[in-house]
């Protein structure tokens, strides 16, 4: 029994790691969502070389540049995709002005009308978080520092306790920034709206971790009703062997006291010798007594 019990609380414990690693990386990383966004090409530069225009004030190619041609705003491609990716606290896109990203704060890019949800996700994100540490300690203390099966029961049932409440808030955290970028995709800065995106490999993560939190629960409730059915499985066995134990005790005694009641009888009927006859007669009266007639003691029949 201890050997399963601990194998169940080490297959807990890892699913709550897993689950806690997966949330963290998902939580401080912008991936997401990523996509890309039509965005207007620039005027080409000195800084500036690539997805760039380079036309002079007529709209006519610089004519010392034999390789520039003419551009016109009708027939022209005057537009690239810019790659971006968001998460839940930002924004990033490439910089079309030089080499590297620029990084947006994603709380200012979103909707006032969201602005709430995004914090209450936010909110929950980091509960969620917390309560898988917490239950994540819990589950170690039981595995390492328990030694008393009482209170380990315990232990385990508050582990299981904060690790679906920490489930149910990163549910609900991941369902509402979804929603927040979905409106945020509609109504939110013209300059950053996406002309296609796809979820990435953070919002992955952060499913993922909800469903290692969710089987880590299940796990730690399972290795807390088979503790609890075998204990009680072991507490029957117990009584049982106690009440045949008490129903021999009980037979011992019985016989005990019908020898002793006999013994009794015998004791109490004196005799006497009669001189006239030289008889033997007794104090009791003259009935025929049969010693093996006398009603045996209750309880007989279960010995």
């Amino acid at each position: 029994m201890k050997t399963t019990r601990k194998c169940r609380a080490m297959l807990a414990v890892g699913l709550n790691l897993v689950a806690l690693f997966f949330s963290t990386t998902a939580f401080v990383t912008t991936y997401w969502c990523e996509g890309t966004q039509k965005v207007p090409k620039p005027k080409c530069s000195k800084e500036i070389t690539l997805n760039c225009i380079n036309f002079n004030n007529t709209g006519t190619a610089n004519s010392t540049k034999p390789k520039l041609v003419h551009y016109s705003w009708d027939t022209g491609d005057k537009f690239f995709f810019r790659y971006f990716h968001t998460g839940i606290w930002y924004s990033c896109e490439e910089n079309i002005n030089g080499i590297g990203e620029m990084c947006r704060n994603f709380i200012d890019l979103a909707p006032a009308s969201e602005r709430s949800v995004l914090w209450l996700s936010l909110i929950s994100e980091v509960l969620y978080i917390v309560l898988l540490v917490v239950g994540f300690s819990l589950m170690c203390l039981e595995l390492f520092h328990s030694s008393n099966v009482i209170d380990g029961l315990k232990l385990n049932a508050f582990a299981a306790v904060f690790t679906v409440l920490s489930g149910l808030l990163g549910m609900v955290a991941h369902v509402m920034y979804t929603q927040v970028f979905q409106v945020t995709v509609s109504l939110g800065p013209e300059d950053w709206r996406p002309y296609s995106w796809d979820y990435g490999w953070s919002f992955c993560l952060a499913w993922g971790s909800f469903t290692c939190c969710m089987a880590a629960s299940v796990t730690t409730l399972n290795s807390y009703t088979k503790t609890v059915i075998e204990f009680r499985h072991k507490r029957k066995l117990f009584e049982q062997s106690l009440r045949e134990e008490q129903m021999f005790i009980d037979c011992e005694a019985i016989n005990y006291f019908r020898e002793r009641s006999i013994q009794s009888i015998s004791s109490s009927m004196e005799v006497f010798v009669d001189p006239a006859t030289s008889t033997t007669k007794s104090l009791m009266p003259e009935t025929s007594v049969d010693l093996r007639e006398i009603p045996e003691v209750l309880g007989e029949d279960q010995c």
